[in-house]
């Protein structure tokens, strides 16, 4: 199957309100989405005319400098810089920016023209599930393995590491294109699922499991 995909852009120029500006600190990581990303060097113009370092940075999964997919859970503890900012709508991107970094998420929304500040006290309920999933993992012999066919989310190489890295644990490998959480459960002998397609599942889907689910990055060691 040929999979295409298209950009969708708003062509309006957007900004940043100059009160907004002044709360910043320093030096910012700037971050938006394809939608907003026409907009992207007017808003650094905007920073850096105030006074502010803004670093534009590539993640592992997108096209451009600066663009952020809600999958996008990075550490960026090398670089230098005092707090991300995000321009764009929703709350589902910002997050992820929360999820392996201490720094606050600054937020502009173009759409509302509102403004909002994240910290890691705002994805506590996820490091928490996190933690005790990974604690039920190590406890645990069998084990099963989510894996997608999905363009960009296929990991069954990384998937066949556990074999490697745990060969005390017995490994079911379950394999779909789009998972029915309700079907997993007829896998009742399971005791904790690995994660390997988007990360997000094993953070906001993570109630929809009656076993504990971890992602795979969380337990290959690099």
């Amino acid at each position: 199957m040929q999979i295409e995909f298209i950009e969708s852009r708003r062509k309006e120029q957007y900004s940043l309100p100059d009160e907004f500006i002044k709360k910043l600190p320093k030096k910012i990581a700037l971050f938006t989405t394809i939608t907003y990303m026409d907009s992207l060097e007017n808003i650094k113009k905007q920073l850096e005319n105030d006074d502010k370092e803004v670093l534009v940075l590539k993640t592992k999964h997108t096209k451009y400098k600066g663009q952020l997919l809600g999958c996008n859970i990075e550490s960026w503890n090398g670089e230098d810089f005092d707090a991300f900012l995000y321009v764009g709508d929703g709350m589902f991107h910002p997050k992820a920016l929360l999820l392996k970094n201490e720094k606050k998420v600054f937020v502009y929304n173009p759409l509302t023209e509102e403004t909002k500040t994240l910290t890691v006290e705002d994805t506590d309920k996820w490091r928490k599930q996190e933690k005790s999933a990974y604690s039920v993992f190590l406890t645990s012999k069998k084990i099963g393995v989510l894996i997608t066919t999905k363009f960009g989310q296929a990991n069954l190489n990384k998937a066949k590491m556990l074999k490697k890295q745990f060969p005390e644990k017995k490994f079911y490998f379950l394999l779909d294109n789009t998972f029915d959480y309700s079907d997993i459960e007829d896998f009742n002998f399971i005791e904790c699922f690995v994660n390997t397609a988007c990360p997000r599942i094993a953070y906001e889907d993570f109630e929809k499991f009656e076993k504990p689910v971890i992602n795979i990055n969380n337990l290959l060691k690099e």
